[in-house]
């Protein structure tokens, strides 16, 4: 069986371009702050996954992001959320696909593990955040169509309307983390992950 492919969903490290809501709280140096240190966590994370082809996919396109030797960098395709998504599984379509994202203080290499074992008996494996979306979702190669179909992005809909699409399909659910969009979520994580 082929190596499972962890995927980090990545927006490059721009002022003024990564975590807005956020910093509409608390300014956007420390927003780009508070990103680029969790960009570096989550790289060292997944850096401890030697099993699993390791893979950043980000974004805009023609950013540039050095990968460390374990790492491979590949663009986001365009498109809203739901389609760059799709797209990223869709590069791997007959294998374990692992996407995380950047912003999660709580998401640790062990819990990606987690998530790649789930999918030897789960179709899907889905990491549920606070706000109502994800900040996991793991597939093997039996997937819906249109995973992310209908999917209202950044609302507390998200894992709910994304579920429907897995109906069918046997699907599991992670421990519950706190993602960080807001100031208030970041000082809710930041008490939590001391």
């Amino acid at each position: 069986m082929a190596r499972p492919v962890v995927i980090l969903f990545a927006r490059a490290p721009r002022l003024g371009q990564v975590k807005r809501r956020l910093a509409r709280d608390i300014g956007a140096v420390a927003a780009l702050r508070f990103y680029r240190n969790q960009l570096a966590r989550m790289r060292r994370e997944i850096s401890r996954l030697r099993d699993c082809e390791i893979i950043i996919a980000l974004t805009p396109r023609g950013a540039k992001l050095r990968p460390a030797r374990h790492e491979t960098i590949m663009a986001q395709s365009q498109g809203d959320l739901s389609q760059r998504m799709e797209a990223c599984f869709n590069q791997f379509r007959h294998r374990r696909v692992i996407l995380v994202g950047v912003d999660i203080p709580g998401l640790n290499a062990t819990m990606i593990r987690d998530a790649a074992k789930r999918l030897r008996h789960h179709d899907a494996a889905f990491g549920p955040a606070l706000d109502g979306g994800y900040y996991l979702v793991a597939m093997g190669p039996r997937r819906p169509a249109k995973p992310f179909a209908n999917m209202r992005a950044s609302s507390p809909y998200a894992l709910a309307d994304t579920l429907t699409n897995f109906r069918t399909m046997r699907v599991a659910r992670l421990a519950m983390l706190q993602d960080v969009d807001t100031g208030a979520d970041l000082k809710t994580s930041a008490l939590q992950w001391r």
